[in-house]
């Protein structure tokens, strides 16, 4: 089975990881590695609109978004369910 590498946008490292508490970060990076590392079309499920090619993980309230192109799982952002799809809209 070939290796899936996960990308992050440069967005979600310098603000949506940091602004997570200890306890949520580790929940997230869980879901991330034991998730979209290894089956991301399982796990994730397709956005639809303009959000159409994405895809989202849920971990409690929050989503990951993110899109898979060649085994490469790149993350858009990491946000409360209220706000993920207008940041994730602002960065696609």
């Amino acid at each position: 089975m070939e290796e899936i590498t996960v990308l992050y946008h440069p967005l979600v490292r310098r603000n949506n990881i940091p602004s997570l508490d200890l306890i949520l970060r580790a929940r997230v990076k869980t879901a991330i590695e034991e998730k979209l590392a290894t089956k991301p079309e399982i796990f994730g499920i397709p956005l639809r609109a303009t959000l159409k090619g994405y895809w989202k993980l849920r971990v409690g309230d929050w989503r990951v978004v993110f899109t898979i192109k060649n085994r490469i799982v790149y993350i858009i952002v990491i946000a409360h369910r209220k706000h993920v799809y207008t940041i994730a809209k602002k960065r696609v």
